[in-house]
């Protein structure tokens, strides 16, 4: 992780430590970068961007800063307006843009943004791109073999253009209809769309497909982006599924690159479950290539000791779903994804996109002919207890000598029945501490001694 941009873009608080400044220098970057790559290569056109938001207040403005830095800089600006993430990165890739830009800090609140660079392969953008718009916005640039003081500006007809390219998000809606292999015809199914991104595309597919569609938190203000809503809130479409009848419903996080799941009897589904069902009916159907499916350090116990009785393989990435995209890539793999619900379908999408989840899991529904629940039921999970601690500072909380003698003493004690994870977030100023054993109040027990000496030892904020 460099000064600005973490496992998952350039994230923080709305003009606080993410301001619009920082946006427009963005956009000044990356208009320049790609233009001169362009020329470079013998092209005589301006670089080609295209940008996408998700519904919180901020999106606007750093929107108009992005596209102020790209036009200044002689770049065109392709706006999808509100949009999903995967949408954005479904449309770089089959469109030919030089890059794409999606402004959303996904499951965090409405006060957060984000701004996530993708490549023109769809994928999550270089580090050695990343890498040199942080040293442009430390004022150390050195690209193309010369120092930057700063970047030129357009004039003339050179300055870049604004495009409205709406219909570029409508291509994607159809691509995700074209991937319905069945009609859900007859089907009750609930769609929870966070207040985000994803409020006025899911339930379009859905219907599309003739599900009976049951559509909660679709109606975003600007401010009720994730709040009791969506994947991070999980509970109330739990209630709304049982309480409507429902036989299944899909929770999606603000810009929609994550899916979890509700079976018919308001049972969590969660991203190792969805890896567990979509990875049985890959090895049933022949497809599942090299055998594997791949999880993260995350994935439940339970999750691996199911894969062993059915003779399925499986690797452990690093959390994030980069490292999991990157491991597929590198392997050959067809399915991998996080315990959040970021779940990869390389054959289909080269990013996580919640709304692709949601019709492969229905696929599985409509030809095994099952509930939800039965086809769930295997997998047995381990308990696992999981705080979020707030910190100053995320390597000093983590190198405390206290608090690695305290978990090297959680590790002992716990030996083969169990297992301790310490980590800090990508996204977020947190150190994550786990527990699973065979026992809730064991995990709860180790957690809170562990969080209890970070907090004593004054790293909590």
């Amino acid at each position: 992780m460099g000064k600005y941009f973490g496992t998952d873009g350039f994230r923080g608080t709305a003009n606080e430590n993410l301001t619009a400044d920082h946006a427009f220098k963005v956009g000044r970057f990356l208009g320049w970068y790609y233009g001169e790559l362009n020329r470079r290569s013998g092209k005589n056109e301006p670089a080609r961007i295209v940008i996408g938001k998700d519904t919180r207040r901020s999106s606007y403005m750093f929107e108009y800063s992005l596209v102020g830095g790209l036009t200044a800089s002689g770049a065109d600006a392709y706006l999808l307006h509100v949009t999903t993430t995967p949408s954005v990165a479904y449309v770089t890739r089959v469109d030919a843009f030089d890059c794409g830009i999606m402004i959303s800090a996904s499951h965090n609140p409405y006060y957060d943004n984000g701004i996530k660079l993708i490549n023109k392969q769809g994928e999550k953008m270089e580090d050695s791109v990343i890498d040199l718009i942080e040293a442009y916005l430390d004022g150390k640039l050195n690209a193309f073999g010369q120092d930057w003081a700063e970047l030129p500006y357009a004039h003339g007809a050179e300055i870049g253009r604004t495009v409205d390219y709406v219909s570029g998000r409508n291509r994607y809606i159809g691509y995700l209809i074209s991937l319905g292999m069945y009609s859900f015809r007859g089907m009750k199914i609930g769609l929870d769309c966070a207040n985000g991104a994803s409020w006025n595309i899911a339930k379009a597919v859905f219907d599309a497909l003739g599900a009976e569609t049951h559509v909660i938190n679709a109606e975003p203000d600007g401010t009720n982006i994730n709040n009791n809503a969506g994947s991070t809130h999980i509970e109330v479409l739990q209630k709304y599924v049982v309480d409507n009848g429902l036989d299944a419903g899909f929770a999606y996080d603000g810009d929609a690159d994550r899916c979890l799941c509700v079976d018919e009897k308001g049972g969590l589904i969660s991203g190792d479950h969805i890896l567990y069902i979509y990875g049985r009916y890959m090895k049933e159907k022949g497809k599942l290539v090299n055998n594997t499916v791949v999880a993260t350090i995350m994935s439940n116990f339970g999750l691996f000791k199911a894969f062993d009785e059915l003779g399925i393989d499986y690797a452990k990435t690093a959390v994030g779903d980069k490292y999991v995209y990157e491991y597929m890539k590198e392997h050959d793999c067809v399915i991998g994804g996080e315990q959040s619900g970021h779940i990869i379908f390389s054959k289909y999408a080269s990013t996580g996109d919640g709304i692709l989840t949601s019709l492969k899991i229905m696929q599985v529904i409509m030809s095994k002919e099952k509930k939800l629940s039965e086809l769930a039921a295997p997998f047995v999970e381990y308990p696992q207890v999981l705080v979020n601690v707030r910190v100053k500072s995320k390597p000093e909380a983590q190198n405390d000598p206290e608090v690695q003698k305290a978990v090297k003493e959680v590790s002992d004690a716990l030996g083969t029945t169990g297992r301790i994870l310490v980590r800090e977030s990508g996204t977020e100023p947190v150190i994550r501490v786990m527990v699973e054993a065979e026992d809730k109040e064991i995990c709860q027990k180790y957690v809170d001694h562990v969080v209890n000496i970070i907090k004593k030892n004054g790293h909590a904020s």
